[in-house]
């Protein structure tokens, strides 16, 4: 699915896309914080870039393929950011994503660990709340 840069950008920022995630999409600069990575990260899987998600899985943890989940996801809640900020080698987000399946809504709740490698922002791995 492609997402118009017009478009309100699915992270949640009130900002269009073009602006907000599709730049860190396309490779044109990088998230400068965990939580910015946070929300691109779920922008790419609200459009459908699987890509851009595998990308910024930190090596040592992502698996060898991503697979498309079948989720329509609606929105970004930011619950906590703890460290993460410019110039932080790690920070944690705990978020809870927003999505509907099957017109059925839900919605995954995780504390996601982050990790600055080669001066940039990648995702380790997460704790998941039921």
């Amino acid at each position: 699915m492609t997402m118009p840069a017009t478009a309100l950008c699915p992270c949640g920022s009130d900002e269009p896309y073009g602006r907000c995630c599709l730049p860190l999409h396309l490779g044109e600069r990088q998230a400068d914080t965990a939580e910015q990575l946070m929300r691109a990260r779920f922008s790419a899987y609200a459009a459908g870039n699987l890509d851009y998600v595998w990308q910024t899985w930190h090596p040592t943890t992502r698996p060898s393929e991503l697979a498309d989940t079948g989720l329509t996801w609606t929105g970004l809640e930011i619950i906590e950011t703890v460290d993460g900020r410019r110039g932080d080698e790690s920070g944690e987000v705990e978020f809870r994503a927003h999505y509907l399946q099957d017109r059925r809504s839900g919605y995954l709740h995780e504390r996601s660990r982050f990790a600055v490698r080669a001066r940039r922002w990648f995702y380790v791995d997460g704790e998941m709340f039921r």
